[in-house]
């Protein structure tokens, strides 16, 4: 497990834009249970292409006109137990961070794995998020 004071920066660079921090179980429970809206998912992680090119990629969307109603956060190698509640979430896809999914109502509607975040410009993926948003939020 990563220690607290190298993930802090990395947590705060999502929950000062607005991300729901998702730390436990029941937090997960509570956001991803819902059966009607839309929420955006950033499995954070320690690695540099969750820094160069996930985050920014998200903290991009939260300035776009079609957005999901709630953007939330579990942060891989920490917060374990909130981390592989959200992924049961994300089935079929395998554990990956970091990662991006999009729920609405409920269900998953769209995921972005690591193998499509890493050596592509933060741009690119939001890019991709928004015609996301744009069909479903």
């Amino acid at each position: 497990m990563y220690p607290e004071e190298i993930c802090k920066p990395m947590r705060e660079d999502l929950t000062n834009v607005g991300f729901l921090e998702m730390k436990n179980v029941n937090d997960v429970e509570t956001v991803l249970n819902k059966k009607e809206g839309t929420v955006l998912v950033m499995v954070n992680s320690v690695c540099g292409c969750a820094a160069g090119n996930a985050r920014p990629a998200v903290k991009m969307t939260t300035t776009f006109s079609s957005k999901p109603d709630v953007f939330a956060t579990v942060f891989a190698g920490q917060d374990i137990g909130a981390t592989a509640k959200a992924r049961e979430y994300m089935s079929p896809y395998p554990p990956s961070s970091p990662a991006i999914a999009l729920f609405k109502d409920g269900n998953l509607v769209h995921f972005i794995e690591r193998h499509h975040i890493e050596g592509r410009p933060a741009e690119m993926i939001a890019e991709n998020l928004q015609n996301a948003f744009n069909e479903f939020c």
